[in-house]
């Protein structure tokens, strides 16, 4: 039997944690400073690189009144554990210039003005035109995530590999995205249905909430995946647990004709040139929530400790670092996933 983590949802760390960064407090000092001013300014990275910033008291969550002063306080005090899941990989801008009760928009084209320091590279948008491609902001840098809050980017939202490898995807997930009268109860049954069939594939797996009322399954793939085969590995689970529990889960892309009460289990954000929101990252939900990587005995505790999205957010995230560590490393330290283990549900 797994052991009861509580209320807490804490787990013994996995790793030291780091210290804080004091050069990463100044920073937010210097933010505050401005925010409460009502200023624009320049703020001084580490190495010297300049990034203007403005606009910070806007708020952009107004239940918790967080404003976009605090997204980039957040981006810099989470960057040691936000920037490893988008390095090197291209960027999908979605802009809140008024918060999340405002408009927003997508971007996928780098702006023709940038920052020093903020990488951009050509990036085809289709595996099957021979173009030179478009210009992509590309993950890795510690004035990208503040240049991205300026432009009131929320989500660091990265897809699937990596250039300069673009076509090969280095990990897959399972998005499992609850439908409106949907318990989240039901999301750790669907999780907990998933962690057991890739168990028994010998398939490593790492568990994060979605930021807001879903979770991802994420799962490492060898070098050279081509994408088309992550797809099909992630639509072999995802149809096998739907099969078996239809009440609870379906793989019905056309929302009208799901069930009120099901999770759908999307394995088509494994296509190229999609993207899920990175681990550690914030998100445009209403309480503020983060994406969180978790730990499987939570997930299946979660009915009995009574685990909820709204657990973890932009305010909650730093206390828990503190005592698990970072659960997301997991991904990139465990062996690569054999993919031909799914040939066992076609025999």
């Amino acid at each position: 039997r797994r052991p009861r983590v509580g209320k807490t949802h804490a787990a013994a760390p996995s790793a030291p944690t780091a210290k804080t960064d004091p050069a990463i407090d100044t920073l937010c000092d210097t933010l505050r400073e401005m925010e409460a001013r009502g200023t624009r300014g320049t703020l001084t990275l580490p190495g010297g690189v300049r990034v203007p910033v403005g606009n910070l008291h806007k708020v952009f969550w107004p239940a918790p009144g967080l404003t976009k002063g605090d997204l980039v306080r957040f981006n810099l005090r989470m960057s040691a554990y936000l920037l490893p899941g988008v390095t090197d990989r291209p960027l999908v801008m979605k802009r809140f210039p008024n918060g999340i009760d405002g408009k927003s928009f997508y971007q996928h084209r780098a702006p023709d003005q940038l920052p020093d320091g903020v990488r951009v590279a050509m990036v085809r948008e289709s595996p099957d035109r021979p173009t030179t491609g478009v210009p992509y902001l590309i993950g890795g840098t510690l004035q990208t995530l503040v240049y991205m809050a300026q432009l009131a980017v929320i989500s660091q939202d990265p897809w699937f590999s990596r250039v300069p490898h673009i076509e090969q995807a280095d990990i897959v997930a399972l998005d499992l995205d609850p439908m409106p009268d949907t318990p989240f109860t039901r999301v750790l049954e669907v999780a907990r249905w998933l962690h057991d069939e890739l168990e028994r594939l010998g398939t490593p797996c790492v568990p994060k909430t979605s930021g807001s009322s879903g979770l991802h399954i994420h799962i490492p793939l060898p070098p050279g995946t081509p994408y088309d085969a992550g797809l099909i590995f992630c639509q072999i689970l995802a149809t096998v647990v739907a099969s078996r529990h239809p009440k609870a889960a379906t793989v019905e892309r056309m929302v009208k004709k799901r069930p009120p009460d099901v999770v759908y289990i999307d394995y088509l954000q494994n296509i190229y040139g999609k993207t899920l929101a990175a681990a550690y990252s914030a998100r445009a939900s209403t309480f503020a929530g983060v994406s969180t990587p978790l730990t499987w005995d939570e997930v299946h505790d979660g009915l009995k400790s009574g685990l909820a999205p709204q657990d973890f957010t932009m305010q909650s995230i730093f206390k828990r670092v503190r005592v698990v560590g970072d659960l997301w490393a997991r991904l990139r330290t465990s062996t690569p996933a054999d993919l031909r283990a799914a040939f066992r549900y076609v025999d």
